[in-house]
């Protein structure tokens, strides 16, 4: 009997449900969730973004990120560090030559290497020293997502001697010198490895450096931030859709109604009903926004190094406006899903907590005050956000 081959998003699928039997008890856990990014290398999904000729399975970002979406609406860590490992690979695509993230991706592509992260541009704890031939990395860097487990790190020091400039690299993870800490003991994303990772005279080779390009160095390379802002919109609204479809089944299946009601079981209360009603309305706003960005990201990446300024910055608000309706629409859901669960969703072992939890602790990192701030010059001034490492 001829078996048809799974689409991505059918691999993802069958990972999603077997991630979810012990979601809870690794949320409980913490630490790196090793079988569950052994299965990930198994699946080939880390080539998803990869293209053919590269030895990948050459999906479009809306391709890539519906994986991330899939994962986040039950396990939101391995949701993370699956698609910062595809934004780890665009970063080196977008920076670096093509004799450099050529063999990168093949040799990804072939050996199922995860890429983890040790960029974060606001910790600038990591210096460099210039040996000519080479230079060492030498300092601590926070937040490394996804370090732990890792082949292959994007990592960033300053340059004090060239006036504080930021230089990134591409470099094994087991190289001499690199310790990754296990240090992370959040409230949310507790399987993510986002804790610390100390250089001790780390030696970085100029075929390691991504400098041309270079880091936010034309149009095309500044899409390298709203890559990162739009995953974690993806992340967020996978998030929502999750706490929504968790509360619905508790609702329907678990919950008791209040002796007050007026109607003898919860699916018929009209507060209840006036709460799933918000929620929906909330979810498809977001949905719409977050999938009217990632087409014009695809768009967007299509044009490559033609891509022009003005595009650029209007993908940057198409995103920011995606990000700010998944994390506020994202938040509110999250925390009102107890409404309609009652007191015993509370309990550890349902574990519905987690998705506030998730997003809260994530949606920290990039204050949405600011990001509010950048869209209101637009919308009043008719400003373009400025290329950062955040915008």
């Amino acid at each position: 009997m001829h078996i048809a081959p799974s689409t991505p998003l059918q691999t993802a699928r069958a990972l999603a449900s077997e991630f979810a039997r012990t979601v809870v008890e690794r949320d409980r856990q913490g630490g790196t969730p090793k079988a569950e990014r052994d299965a990930i290398r198994r699946s080939g999904l880390l080539a998803l973004s990869i293209p053919r000729e590269f030895g990948g399975l050459g999906g479009s970002w809306a391709q890539t990120f519906e994986v991330v979406r899939e994962f986040a609406r039950v396990d939101s860590s391995l949701a993370h560090v699956f698609g910062f490992h595809h934004l780890m690979l665009a970063t080196v695509r977008l920076f670096a030559t093509p004799a450099q993230w050529q063999p990168w991706f093949e040799l990804t592509a072939r050996k199922h290497w995860f890429w983890g992260n040790a960029l974060n541009p606001l910790d600038t704890r990591t210096v460099v020293k210039d040996h000519g031939s080479y230079r060492e990395f030498s300092g601590k860097k926070s937040f490394c997502s996804g370090a732990s487990d890792s082949q292959m790190l994007i990592a960033s020091a300053v340059d004090e001697a060239a006036g504080g400039k930021l230089l990134i690299a591409a470099i094994p993870s087991g190289r001499s010198g690199i310790t990754l800490h296990n240090d992370w003991h959040n409230m949310g994303q507790r399987q993510t490895d986002s804790g610390s990772a100390t250089f001790e005279r780390v030696r970085v080779e100029e075929s390691d450096l991504l400098l041309d390009p270079g880091p936010l160095s034309t149009p095309f390379a500044c899409l390298r931030p709203l890559i990162a802002q739009l995953h974690f919109a993806h992340v967020f609204l996978g998030i929502a859709e999750g706490a929504f479809e968790e509360a619905r089944h508790y609702a329907l299946t678990e919950s008791r109604r209040w002796f007050k009601s007026p109607v003898e079981q919860v699916h018929e209360d009209p507060y209840v009903l006036n709460h799933f009603g918000d929620f929906w309305v909330r979810l498809q706003g977001a949905r719409g926004l977050v999938q009217q960005a990632t087409a014009a990201l695809d768009d967007a990446w299509s044009k490559g190094p033609a891509l022009t300024a003005e595009q650029r910055g209007r993908l940057a608000v198409t995103i920011a406006t995606a990000k700010v309706a998944a994390s506020r629409d994202g938040l509110e859901i999250c925390s009102k899903v107890f409404e309609v669960t009652g007191a015993r969703a509370t309990q550890a072992s349902v574990g519905l907590d987690r998705h506030w939890r998730n997003l809260r602790t994530q949606s920290l990192h990039d204050p949405l005050d600011y990001k509010l701030h950048e869209l209101g010059e637009w919308a009043l001034n008719g400003q373009l956000p400025t290329p950062t490492f955040y915008s």
